[in-house]
């Protein structure tokens, strides 16, 4: 008998690393948001921006991940940036 990976718990440690990585990139958008307002900007790339990182963990391709090699591809790096050290 051989040992697995246990999938369930894999797909959590990976939502928590998503939640890591968007952390500062949420900040960052806080601040680029409130400049916004303060100057009458448009505002609306910066939400959908923020709202793409809100939804990140929820994403279809993290539930249906068989296997560790198709949940790290999950991994956006135009939108995470890089993945986290022994990705």
């Amino acid at each position: 008998m051989g040992f697995g990976i246990n999938m369930s718990k894999a797909k959590d440690i990976h939502r928590d690393n998503i939640r890591e990585a968007r952390k500062d990139k949420l900040a960052a958008l806080d601040i680029e948001y409130q400049r916004a307002t303060e100057t009458s900007a448009d505002t609306s790339a910066i939400v959908a921006k923020k709202q793409v990182l809100r939804d990140y963990p929820a994403r279809a391709g993290i539930a249906t991940a068989t296997n560790t090699t198709e949940l790290k591809a999950d991994w956006d790096t135009s939108i995470l940036g890089d993945k986290p050290k022994g990705y």
